[in-house]
């Protein structure tokens, strides 16, 4: 029985134009860097740095793996980036918002989730601190509160699209892969949860997929038909209620 909806981020829960966040995102870190970096190669060291997250498989944070890549890259003290990275997230992230695009049906899937009683979890790639990723569960219109589980790459060992970064959701939370349906818009990155048993609903509003091969999901339509499907799920509070009756 389904119990439980993962969600990825950027693109699904919170619609986005990725390319302009990538824009404004580089163009303001490189900002606050200046004094300490050329932007260009700040751009390259993150890069870097994110890929060896990336491959990582070994059982270390995403954070440590980053922090040991970036330092490495930098030759200089690190402490001194963290501060700036910190600040960074508090302050000058806060423009990226400008590329999110208002998709008040999605919202509404999510809501009706909730009140039907569903777990909900925000499974986006845990490259970004805790704090972004919770500044963009706001931005999407709740809170981190409202989920049971958030990624971040503080928290978590592996990222997209190793099906690692999947087992480790679902051994934290506690759920089965039957139990569980994940939600996102990236073919190559979402839908591998499927190896593990997990259900897929591809959102095709903001479709990223880097392949010609056929796409195999358990669900896919744009956020008007994930809303007609969330519609049409039992509401497992009540049933929850009848029981205890």
């Amino acid at each position: 029985m389904l119990t439980t909806v993962l969600f990825d981020l950027d693109g699904t829960m919170l619609p986005l134009d990725l390319n302009k966040f990538i824009q404004i995102y580089f163009t303001e870190m490189g900002k606050k860097f200046h004094d300490l970096i050329d932007p260009e190669t700040l751009v390259d060291y993150i890069m870097t740095a994110t890929e060896a997250m990336v491959n990582d498989t070994s059982y270390r944070t995403n954070e440590t793996v980053f922090m040991e890549k970036f330092a490495e890259l930098i030759e200089s003290d690190l402490k001194v980036y963290r501060k700036r990275f910190d600040e960074f997230y508090d302050r000058e992230f806060f423009q990226t918002k400008s590329a999110v695009v208002d998709s008040p049906l999605m919202r509404e899937s999510v809501k009706l989730l909730k009140e039907k009683g569903y777990h909900l979890i925000i499974a986006t790639n845990p490259l970004f601190p805790e704090k972004a990723i919770h500044h963009r569960i706001r931005w999407s219109g709740f809170e981190p509160e409202d989920f049971i589980y958030i990624t971040s790459y503080e928290r978590n060992h592996y990222c997209k699209p190793r099906f690692q970064f999947y087992l480790e959701v679902l051994q934290e939370t506690g759920k089965q892969p039957h139990e569980c349906l994940m939600v996102g818009n990236d073919v190559q990155e979402d839908l591998v949860v499927s190896q593990l048993g997990v259900e897929t609903f591809l959102i095709t509003d903001f479709l990223i997929n880097r392949s010609t091969e056929p796409i195999t999901s358990t669900y896919q339509g744009n956020y008007a038909d994930f809303y007609r499907f969330v519609k049409n799920l039992p509401d497992i509070a009540i049933a929850e209620t009848k029981k205890m009756a």
